[in-house]
């Protein structure tokens, strides 16, 4: 177990044992990255443009799409498109935005982490599992997550996102425990730590990709480099 920030006692009296532990969904479930380069990169190659770097492009892309999830809401499906938009333009390629749909028609291909199932069987004999994820219903809907979860909270549901507390909020308010029962892991910094911790939630990183937390976002409770260290901490 790595916990570089010693947060709180998951066994203790008092109330911090969890009742609920959510998830992230993209990137902390699901390899995004690597199920969705391929769509990124049919995209460049149909443009002509074979020598931007498919990596950089995603990841600007996605960063785009953080910006407008602190906007006024507008469906997942929108902000891609926009966000797409915005980086054919940064590294002067030539597309059409619709082409995002190449990214929406991978969904149903994306791979789970290899230590997903088994933790989450685990998990689930003693906690209420849920997620939490900036989507749309319909795509969420065609990724292969493979199992039932407790409790769904998605941006269209909740109408937010959740860098700005939103989607936060509702998965509080749909819960059904107090907020110091409730355990999220995610792997974005941006949107997960940003969130969640000014509610007061207990948050690990999921810090699978290894990148060095940033100066300006609040520290998460913990720090691993996968979902399967979770279950030494709340066995």
């Amino acid at each position: 177990m790595t916990a570089d920030t010693p947060g709180m006692p998951l066994d203790a009296d008092g109330g911090t044992r969890p009742k609920l532990m959510s998830f992230d969904v993209f990137g902390t479930l699901v390899s995004v990255r690597d199920g969705s380069y391929g769509a990124f990169q049919a995209i460049l190659t149909e443009a002509g443009a074979r020598d931007v770097d498919v990596h950089a492009f995603w990841e600007h892309w996605e960063h785009r799409n953080i910006a407008h999830y602190w906007e006024p809401y507008r469906r997942y499906r929108e902000i891609c498109e926009l966000s797409l938009a915005e980086t054919l333009d940064r590294f002067h390629v030539r597309a059409s935005p619709k082409q995002i749909e190449r990214y929406f028609d991978a969904f149903s291909g994306f791979a789970l982490y290899d230590d997903v199932t088994r933790t989450l069987d685990r998990l689930a004999r003693g906690h209420r599992l849920a997620i939490v994820s900036n989507i749309d219903d319909d795509l969420l809907a065609l990724t292969p997550l493979k199992r039932n979860f407790d409790l769904v909270c998605t941006a269209e549901r909740a109408r937010g996102y959740k860098p700005d507390g939103t989607l936060f909020r509702y998965l509080i308010d749909q819960a059904g425990v107090t907020k110091d029962r409730i355990f999220h892991s995610g792997q974005s910094q941006f949107t997960d730590l940003v969130g969640a911790k000014p509610l007061g939630l207990t948050v690990a990183w999921i810090n699978r990709r290894r990148v060095l937390l940033d100066d300006s976002v609040p520290r998460p409770d913990y720090i691993f480099p996968d979902i399967a260290s979770l279950t030494a901490l709340v066995a």
